[in-house]
């Protein structure tokens, strides 16, 4: 279809000699409007609008809409976002690329070409959420859990290789090189994207969408990306936009500069904290303001990672001479720079401190009022100042079921003795995730910390399990020229892979004689760790306490062993002269850490890097590869399996039909997160996912994470709703993945799993009834994908995450919100009522209905529909996303 053109903003960019087709805002302004008083997240929307229009799709009426924002409305009009491109992390990678090759195989059985199905988008996936600290503490356990990673994950990785070889435009980063966010920002990111389209070269913004919520970690660049579910970004690889109500945007002006022994992480803390507080769910957050030149690339960057902490959309940073600086310093080409410097000015995305767009919202900060924090001790935005966080311990100590007193245990340890460890006490130290690990000020903080304390004769706790994972390369890279990977490995803090570990609940074991003493005294004990997710079972199943820090932190509070201790004012230990050692004698001032990052980070460490980021070492290249363009499903597979989602899938969508006789599977309170919905961590061997494994032959020892059997569905519904900490209130007096299954006499307690099958049998759909921000978190398609396959057919809650409403969505499910002000306890709804959802049908008419009308016994009230804009109404009548992707490419 030609390109209607409507606003004639086809024009030439000339740089170094090339020139490129772009679509220029200002040519607007001829027709009524002033783009330069668009904040820049928006300007990067419009200028999507203006190349993507089509006159279907994208209309003159939506780029109108948008270009005549008003801050102060609600949103309301929908617009079609096309990404230039998707990224991808294994974990969620692994079942988006299932799903494409079941879909090949379903356009096959429809009568179609299966080789339609490929990324019509660029698409990179980066392995790095399967390495799992099984080993640590010395210098061979990075090489160690490598070759486990690899044992566990072999049928995984060659699927991987065969996808890599069968698809076009899709990329493999493989294992062992970091992990996806900071990768992204080193080396994928390119500012401004280029392709060739009609015989010229198209450059517009790099924009992005990713299978991880921390995906806007690239926002610091300048680059518009958000995470989704890795349902919606299946559609994105498929051509299909991404539907969306024009934003509100919350503009936070910055002033002043970090004053001397603060962090990245204490102002991303802060800023959390703020934010959160203000409500930024569903908003852009743009950064502007005299103070934005004094935050560094790598600060931005972490601010960005910490988006979905508080839920913001995304959080941007303008481009600006410290974008160009960061870009040619992590070895981008000079081309490259240059044209994103061009194309920013000549398109009024550069930042000017003094120029104040129009926002619907406004926050300042003087970044010179941070203060060192800790957020815990199991959200990360419940922000902790570090002079608070000995008290802070004893309160939530109190709030824990039971209020437990002192238990003192005592851990013998081979080769270190007895030890007493008591509520408190620090059992995990990790320095791990994208959000601290791309910052080379608080790593080298970490590491001079790390060199004064082995200098003062100072050793971890040995009840302390330390790693280091590192986001990639690089930093090893930069302490090994620094020489301080030496001090690191004495405290314990060894390299133990490239990849997301604890953050993502890739803890591994305890060490053994701790857990036991854990377990046997019912201790609450603590998990300290750089990263950005502390959420109630996600860090250890053991662990009841965590908080997120920077790591210089991470490595002080490894040193204490406890949490019980105030930093400030308590030594950390004595030296060999029997002298307290405190925190401040061993906290390196900026210009230390500044120097040593002068003197030891140069930009052909990136270069030498990302050289040859998707060839991969002798282990990747030396998978057996399946090859052939439908991939040979093996039936006795417990990673990779045929998904149900396409099975007797007709041409054309069936009617939807209203919800009868429906029974709830879960009563469920406020801030219920894709943490306790999704399957994630370890696999117990006794659980319903660790029995199939187990009938499949599988020995405990080589079950792996769920997160790493995400290929197969089998597993994942065993997993769904099974989180520890779960509580499910029709079922009380329990703790985890329990229900009551009222297909049988006296409705006794069950596994969600179990009673859900039960249900499924009898012929009866269920739903799930939740509280406030049901599904904040991480945005993990198996959330949805769980949730449907267990049986369920609406969620009612009080208000939800946005992305995981919109993967209900995309999964056949409807998203159904209780009146204003009410919830299931003021209704008097209990949960042993039979449901009947009345209205549904109206979409068969092409129409979204306001409300349904919903009968629980004898209660009845009017649910606000939750399904937003047209398209969405449209994936819901086709039974998700990906069936009306589907049949999209069939016609």
């Amino acid at each position: 279809m030609a390109h209607p053109n409507s606003f004639g903003a086809r024009a030439t960019l000339d740089v170094g000699g090339k020139s490129y087709r772009i679509w220029r805002l200002d040519a607007l302004k001829d027709h009524g409007f002033d783009p330069g008083r668009l904040p820049y997240g928006l300007k990067i929307l419009l200028e999507n609008l203006l190349r993507t229009e089509d006159g279907v799709a994208v209309r003159a009426d939506e780029i109108r809409a948008l270009a005549g924002w008003d801050p102060a409305a609600q949103p309301s009009r929908e617009i079609a976002f096309t990404p230039a491109r998707v990224v991808l992390q294994d974990f969620t990678g692994v079942p988006a690329l299932v799903d494409l090759a079941a879909m090949r195989d379903a356009m096959r059985a429809l009568g179609g070409q299966p080789d339609r199905i490929n990324p019509l988008a660029p698409v990179e996936l980066v392995i790095d959420h399967s390495v799992i600290v099984d080993d640590f503490g010395h210098n061979q356990s990075f090489r160690r859990n490598q070759e486990i990673e690899y044992r566990r994950n072999v049928e995984r990785y060659k699927f991987l290789r065969w996808g890599q070889t069968a698809f076009d435009n899709f990329r493999v980063v493989p294992p062992d090189t970091g992990i996806v966010h900071q990768v992204n920002l080193e080396h994928l990111a390119r500012g401004v994207f280029t392709r060739d389209a009609d015989g010229v070269t198209e450059a517009y913004p790099d924009t992005c969408v990713g299978t991880d919520s921390h995906t806007p970690m690239v926002n610091g660049l300048g680059v518009v990306a958000w995470g989704v579910g890795g349902i919606e970004a299946e559609a994105a690889m498929l051509g299909q936009p991404i539907s969306m109500l024009i934003p509100r945007v919350v503009g936070f002006k910055l002033s002043g500069a970090l004053p001397e022994g603060t962090t990245a992480t204490d102002l991303v803390l802060t800023i959390t904290d703020l934010l959160r507080k203000h409500g930024v769910v569903g908003k852009f957050v743009e950064f502007y303001g005299p103070g934005v030149a004094a935050v560094p690339l790598a600060n931005r960057a972490t601010i960005g990672n910490m988006s979905p902490e508080y839920g913001s959309t995304i959080s941007i940073f303008p481009i600006d001479e410290e974008t160009l600086a960061y870009l040619r310093f992590t070895g981008r080409p000079e081309e490259q720079v240059a044209l994103v410097e061009a194309y920013a000015k000549a398109q009024g995305l550069w930042h000017d401190p003094a120029h104040e767009p129009q926002y619907s919202e406004r926050l300042e900060l003087d970044l010179s009022t941070v203060v060192p924090s800790i957020a815990g001790p199991k959200r990360p935005q419940d922000r902790i100042p570090l002079t608070e966080a000995k008290p802070a311990l004893a309160k939530s100590l109190a709030a824990l079921p039971g209020a437990p007193q002192s238990n003192p245990a005592v851990v013998r340890l081979p080769d270190a003795g007895e030890f007493p460890i008591d509520h408190g006490a620090v059992v995990i130290a990790a320095i791990t995730s994208c959000t601290n690990t791309s910052n080379p000020a608080v790593m080298m903080a970490a590491g001079l910390l790390a060199k004064k304390a082995v200098e003062r004769g100072l050793r971890r706790k040995p009840w302390v399990k330390t790693s280091l994972a590192p986001g990639s390369r690089v930093v090893t890279d930069y302490y090994e020229k620094a020489g301080l990977t030496a001090y690191m490995d004495q405290l314990g803090f060894n390299l133990v892979g490239y990849g997301c570990t604890t953050c993502i609940g890739n803890s591994g074991p305890l060490i053994p004689e701790v857990s036991e003493a854990v377990r046997a005294n019912d201790l609450a004990v603590v998990s300290v760790l750089s990263g950005n997710r502390n959420f109630e079972g996600r860090i250890h199943a053991e662990v009841k306490l965590n908080y997120l820090m920077s790591p210089p932190l991470v490595v002080a509070y490894a040193l204490a062993g406890t949490m019980d201790i105030d930093l400030f004012n308590d030594p950390l230990g004595r030296d060999a002269e029997g002298r307290d050692v405190h925190l401040r004698d061993l906290w390196p001032s900026a210009e230390e850490i500044q120097a040593v990052i002068r003197s030891c980070i140069s930009s052909d460490m990136y270069t030498r890097g990302y050289e040859s980021v998707f060839d991969g070492g002798e282990l990747w290249r030396g998978l057996d590869t399946p090859e052939g363009s439908l991939f040979d499903w093996q039936d006795d597979s417990t990673y990779v399996r045929n998904p149900p989602y396409f099975q007797g899938m007709p041409r054309q969508p069936q009617p939807v039909s209203d919800i009868r006789g429906a029974r709830v599977l879960a009563l469920l309170g406020d801030s219920v997160t894709t943490d306790h919905i999704s399957p994630a961590g370890s696999i117990g061997k006794d659980t319903p996912a660790g029995q199939y494994l187990r009938e499949q032959g599988v020995e405990p020892q080589d079950f792996n994470s769920l997160g790493s059997r995400r290929g197969n569905h089998e597993v994942m519904i065993r997993g769904t709703f099974a989180n520890v900490r779960l509580r499910n209130q029709i079922a009380p007096g329990t703790e985890g993945g329990w229900t009551r299954d009222f297909t049988r006499d006296g409705a006794p307690v069950a596994t969600i799993f179990e009673a859900s099958q039960n249900y499924l049998k009898a012929g009866t759909p269920l739903v799930i009834l939740a509280g406030k921000e049901y599904g904040s978190g991480s945005s993990r398609d198996w959330a949805a994908k769980g949730t449907v396959l267990l049986g369920v057919r609406a969620v009612i809650a009080e208000s939800y995450e946005r992305i995981h409403r919109s993967n209900l969505i995309g999964m056949g499910v409807l998203p159904l919100q209780f009146p204003e002000g009410q919830n299931a306890a003021s209704l008097g709804i209990r949960g042993k009522e039979t449901f009947e959802i009345i209205g549904v049908e109206a979409f068969n008419g092409g129409v979204t209905p306001e409300t349904v009308r919903v009968r629980a016994g004898d209660i009845e009230f009017d649910a606000l529909v939750r399904i937003d804009t047209p398209t969405e109404a449209a994936y819901y009548r086709h039974g998700g996303i990906l069936q009306y992707a589907l049949r999209q490419l069939l016609e």
